[in-house]
């Protein structure tokens, strides 16, 4: 088997359109990590390693079919169900939260996997049930979704639990739920936020009020929301200039290899960056529905469609966050933002994409 053959096999199940979106925006990334890292090659190695883990695990699950993914679906989901009652019961408290869970040889943080167990969980559901599919049986699959978002709301972390919320109705929505039922679930939750505030944490109402006014506390819970707007703004409109931007530079902008690297991204490259940073992603959003589409199965339909919203949602979380227009949830903005575990979960979510549209052969499940 010559290598050119061996190379085919390996790549036959990569959307060509996609893989180039894809690295588009890992080189961006790469440039951007370096700059807010203040030129660390440490760093750059340790983000180049991370992107190569995710890579290799976006090539591999590209190979899986998506009939062999509906297997783990169930067993994905109860194992990550089990593991919240253990953090629930037996979590290691770390600054006031409970959401880790020590194994012994390992310390996890269960809410991660949920983040693509939910999804499969409920796609899988509905693909059982798409030939008799009814109110009944989306009542069930809100069910499934609220029991892992209510025990993630328990540790508490709501920012995890709300973008596991919307991944799940993504799935509904996609699975044939009416959109008039889902926006009164929306207008219903709204009506509620008056009531919903007596039961929040302290920091939690915190985040609230100091994304309404971030100068009540300029040098505590405001500091990051003035510190990014400051760096988003003063981009102007071509920017500072690679490695030239003022506020990450000279150590003003926290957090800025990861949750905060779009105001790194903004003030180096500007409005005119910003513009072409998000037709990029409009451009892996728009391909990634297309192959959504194009996947034979109802599971494969609707997983790889709400792989790819829950993509945008993050992106949209995350610019939205740094922007000053949503509150801080510590949301990493995807494919750009330093970090493994975020990195190698995306990466996993379009190899899922694309092996959905590839795997054109389907059994009976």
């Amino acid at each position: 088997m010559n290598l050119r053959h061996l190379l085919g096999r390996l790549f036959n199940h990569i959307d060509r359109p996609l893989a180039g979106l894809l690295a588009l925006l890992l080189l961006t990334s790469i440039a951007t990590v370096f700059s807010a890292a203040n030129t660390s090659v440490d760093k750059l190695l340790a983000h180049l390693l991370n992107i190569a883990v995710a890579l290799v695990a976006m090539i591999a699950v590209s190979h899986v079919p998506p009939q062999r993914l509906m297997q783990f679906a169930l067993p994905a989901y109860v194992l990550g169900v089990i593991l919240l009652i253990g953090v629930a019961l037996a979590g290691d408290v770390v600054n006031g939260a409970r959401r880790w869970l020590n194994l012994g040889i390992a310390r996890i943080q269960p809410s991660e996997l949920m983040r693509l167990a939910v999804p499969m969980m409920l796609a899988w559901y509905l693909h059982l049930k798409q030939e008799t599919l009814s109110t009944r049986h989306f009542a069930s699959a809100a069910v499934l979704l609220l029991i892992p978002v209510a025990l993630i709301l328990r540790q508490p972390d709501l920012g995890t639990s709300l973008l596991i919320t919307a991944s799940g109705v993504f799935v509904l929505f996609l699975g044939g739920l009416s959109w008039r039922i889902i926006v009164g679930g929306i207008v219903l939750a709204g009506a509620a936020l008056p009531f919903a505030w007596h039961f929040l944490h302290d920091y939690q109402r915190q985040r609230v009020l100091t994304l309404l006014d971030p100068s009540s506390d300029p040098l505590g819970a405001g500091y990051h929301i003035i510190q990014s707007t400051i760096a988003v703004g003063s981009g102007g409109m071509a920017g500072k200039g690679w490695l030239n931007g003022s506020q990450a530079h000279l150590d003003f902008l926290p957090e800025r290899t990861t949750d905060f690297i779009f105001a790194v991204f903004s003030e180096e490259f500007g409005l005119l960056g910003n513009l072409l940073l998000l037709l990029l992603y409009a451009a892996i959003i728009y391909r990634g529905l297309t192959l959504a589409a194009l996947a034979p199965s109802l599971f494969g339909r609707l997983l790889a469609g709400a792989i790819v919203l829950t993509f945008f949602t993050y992106a949209f979380v995350n610019m939205g966050m740094v922007s000053g227009i949503l509150p801080v949830v510590g949301v990493p903005l995807p494919l750009v933002s330093y970090g493994g575990t975020s990195m190698v979960s995306v990466l996993i979510g379009f190899g899922i994409v694309m092996s959905a549209a590839s795997h054109k052969k389907l059994v009976k499940t």
